[in-house]
């Protein structure tokens, strides 16, 4: 019973570990994000981070673990709601949108690690979390050419990659402007004209 407290417990830690990376991420270089500015949000010393995980690299990967199941899953849930595929499309992109604009940290994290010059384990998850998003997108993109909603002579891969480049576009132009809010409005102008491009002459 004591080893089941002592669990939960890490498990808590981790996760308020995680919870503090994504939100000092939103507010400073993730690049120069360290150990004891993580510690120091959470209140507790750097021996107690590392008791918890044996370095920096191995809470970033965490914390992309953590990324890659709460986005999947909000975005496959926005999906199952649909009626169609292409109002699959739809929900997944405004709940990929909405996701960003409560967690402004995720981004800006994950932009900074594709930047870095070498492969790490950390660098692989960013690249598994776009793998899993791609894959959703295309099987809706293909369901769309199925039921004669889209073009069905459509490039399912490029109009995935469309799809997401648009999104990471417009988190991209709201960063720039330091207007993280400004993306919901730019993203009801934007969404419209990708439906156009993919329906052709559906």
């Amino acid at each position: 019973m004591n080893r089941t407290r002592t669990r939960r417990s890490s498990e808590s830690r981790q996760s308020e570990i995680v919870d503090s990376v994504l939100k000092l991420a939103a507010e400073h270089s993730p690049g120069s994000l360290t150990t004891q500015a993580i510690a120091d949000a959470v209140g507790v010393t750097q021996a107690a981070i590392f008791r918890h995980f044996p370095n920096k690299q191995a809470i970033l990967l965490a914390t992309i673990g953590w990324v890659e199941e709460h986005l999947l899953s909000a975005l496959e849930a926005a999906a199952k709601e649909a009626g169609t595929p292409l109002d699959a499309l739809r929900r997944v992109f405004f709940a990929h949108v909405g996701f960003v604009l409560a967690m402004p940290g995720v981004p800006r994290l994950i932009f900074n690690e594709l930047q870095q010059a070498p492969d790490s384990p950390v660098k692989n998850g960013v690249r598994r979390l776009l793998e899993r998003y791609r894959r959703l997108v295309s099987g809706l993109l293909v369901a769309a050419a199925a039921s004669g909603e889209v073009d069905a002579t459509l490039d399912t891969g490029a109009a995935a990659t469309l799809f997401i480049g648009t999104v990471q576009g417009l988190v991209m132009q709201s960063m720039l402007a330091d207007n993280i809010a400004a993306m919901r409005t730019a993203a009801e102008q934007v969404f419209p004209i990708f439906l156009r491009g993919i329906r052709g002459q559906a």
